[in-house]
Formats: structure tokens, C-alpha cells, sequence
């Protein structure tokens, strides 16, 4: 146990990197880490080389694993198991093929020209932008391993419960007519060398870079302000334990902004280390990834009004039950 605490410590949550910024802090720019500007300096270069140290070395493990499990494979594993066990199956596949939510529309069209059925299709998109192995790795260096693990288990269980939900609907009908009229071409698997897939892992680093790094900037920019300089009054007024409507608010807020796992995680680091909540910030993260407003715009484009308004409540909802649940649970943490 001492020395899984020891390798979280110095190569996940990166106390030795928080220390030399410290330095770098308080004897180059000679500010105090104890005062609001020092501390806000401190917060936005630490956060911003550890997620970025991070990031590039969990997406090229996950990308080199990713290689195996091309859209074409996905479709094959999933097109022969229908019912519970296929919505399961999906959330689970969703986990190690780590789309964005933007992202993981094209595959929704892909698997729905496949004739895949639509509740597998849910369940995939629904855990293919929230849970994955980097979320989870992740959310361990900032939180620890119980929070990390209770993440990926509860959008596990919200992925395959919509899906089976939608399943039970029947609402094949709602997908747009083009998307199942549009001809479907098995294309074969592609066999991939080990330079190949290296070379593979490298430019998905070097392409999900691209996509996110102001994102990153942005929401580790939020997080110095909230740690630093919104008083701790204000956050429990808005989103604490004394509001009721802390676990709502928190979802409303997660829908407009469009960030990955990346960006969310240090507005996250720095409500938890204002007392938020855990249930409110699990509620704010899912909804960021889950319910984002671009990638509602896009599914809108390939299923009906029916559907759309059917996948959004299922996830709300699921939201704010896990919001709620694990808030009244939070002595636990």
C-alpha cells in the first residue's frame, strides 16, 4: 500500500513537479504560493505540464491500444449480440476507444448504417466521450483511485441503463432516413505493424494536442480562479451542500461548455478543494462530456426530435439521480 501511495504520489498526482514550480514561484518570481496571485501562478503552470505530461503519455498507451479496435472491429464485436448484453458490451468497448463527444457522432453513423442495434449504439456513445482508461487515470492523480473509480463505474452503469432504455423504446424510426438508406461497405481489417501503430499512438497524441490544448489552458485558467480567488462563501452559496439545487445548477453549467475530460478536470480539482461536493462535481464533469452542446447540435442532424429529446432526458436525469445519490453519500469520501 506504501508504495502504490508512493507511485501515485510522484507519478500520478506529480508532488515533485508541485514542488518545483513552488520553487520557481517563490525564489525566481518571488511571489508567496500562500497569497492569491502566487497561488494562482503556482495552480496554472503546475496543472498545466502535469495534465499536458499526462495527457501525452496516456493517450499514446491508449492510442496504441485504440489501433486494435478500429471502427470496422468495433462493428464486428458488437453486430452479433443484441439486448443487455450488447448495451453492455458497447459502454465497455466505448472505454477503450476514447472518442470526443463530437468524435464519436461519425461512429454513431457508422454503426447505425451498420444495422446495429440502436440501444448498443446509445450505450457506446454515451461511454465513449464520459468513461475511458485516461479519464480514469486521471481522475486517480486528482482525486484518488475511490473517486476515479466510482466515475467509471457509475457511467458505466448510466451508459448501459440508456441504452437499454432506448432499446426498449423501439425508436429505430427516429434516426434520419438518409443515415439508414446510406450503403454500407465492409472494409477490410486493417493489419497494422508495431512501427505502424507506434507511429498510429504518436500523431493521436499529436492530433487530440491540437483539439484541446486551449481547452486545457481555459479550464486550468477557471480552476486558479476558483482556488485562488472566488471566496468560499460564493461557491457554497451557488453549488454547495447548504443548496439544493447545487446538483441541477451543476449540470446546467457542465452543457454549454465543450471540453474533453482534459479541460474539465482542473475546474473539477479546484470546486473539490473549495468543499464542493462529490456528487455535484461528478454531475458537472458527465455533463461537460456527456451532454456537451455541440455534439447535440450534431446528433441532431442524424436522429429525429423524438430521440434526441429521449437521449437527453435519459442522460439529465441520470445525472442528477447520480448527483444527488452520491452527494447524500459523501461521507463516505
Amino acid at each position: 500500500m506504501a508504495l502504490f501511495s508512493w507511485l501515485n504520489d510522484q507519478f500520478l498526482r506529480m508532488e515533485w513537479l508541485s514542488t518545483s514550480i513552488r520553487l520557481l514561484v517563490e525564489d525566481v518570481f518571488h511571489f508567496s504560493v500562500d497569497e492569491k496571485l502566487g497561488g494562482s501562478i503556482h495552480f496554472f503552470i503546475y496543472d498545466t505540464i502535469k495534465i499536458f505530461i499526462l495527457m501525452s503519455v496516456i493517450i499514446f498507451g491508449i492510442s496504441y491500444i485504440q489501433s486494435y479496435f478500429p471502427p470496422e472491429r468495433t462493428k464486428k464485436i458488437l453486430g452479433g449480440i443484441k439486448g443487455i448484453k450488447g448495451n453492455i458490451l458497447g459502454a465497455l468497448l466505448g472505454t477503450i476507444t476514447p472518442f470526443c463527444s463530437c468524435s464519436s457522432i461519425p461512429i454513431f453513423i457508422g454503426f447505425t448504417t451498420a444495422r446495429l442495434p440502436l440501444g448498443v449504439t446509445f450505450s457506446f456513445l454515451i461511454s465513449s466521450p464520459m468513461v475511458d482508461l485516461a479519464s480514469f487515470l486521471l481522475l486517480t492523480s486528482f482525486f484518488g483511485i475511490k473517486i476515479a473509480a466510482i466515475y467509471v463505474i457509475v457511467g458505466l452503469v448510466l451508459a448501459v441503463i440508456g441504452g437499454t432504455i432506448i432499446d426498449k423504446l423501439r425508436l429505430e424510426n427516429q434516426v434520419q432516413s438518409f443515415v439508414l438508406e446510406a450503403s454500407h461497405v465492409e472494409s477490410e481489417l486493417e493489419q497494422l505493424t508495431y512501427k505502424e501503430r507506434i507511429h498510429f499512438a504518436i500523431n493521436e497524441v499529436k492530433a487530440i494536442f491540437k483539439k484541446v490544448w486551449y481547452a486545457i489552458l481555459i479550464g486550468v485558467g477557471i480552476g486558479a480562479l476558483i482556488h485562488n480567488w472566488i471566496p468560499q462563501s460564493t461557491i457554497e452559496a451557488v453549488i454547495g451542500e447548504g443548496n439544493p439545487f447545487a446538483v441541477l445548477i451543476a449540470t446546467m453549467i457542465g452543457v454549454p461548455i465543450y471540453a474533453d475530460i482534459f479541460g474539465t478536470l482542473p475546474i473539477a480539482e479546484a470546486l473539490f478543494g473549495k468543499g464542493v461536493e462529490v456528487g455535484t462535481i461528478l454531475a458537472f464533469m458527465m455533463s461537460v462530456t456527456a451532454l456537451s452542446l455541440p455534439s447535440l447540435i450534431m446528433l441532431s442532424k442524424v436522429v429525429k426530435p423524438k430521440l434526441l429529446a429521449t437521449f437527453i432526458a435519459i442522460i439529465t436525469i441520470g445525472i442528477i439521480i447520480i448527483g444527488y445519490t452520491f452527494n447524500a453519500l459523501d461521507f463516505l469520501f
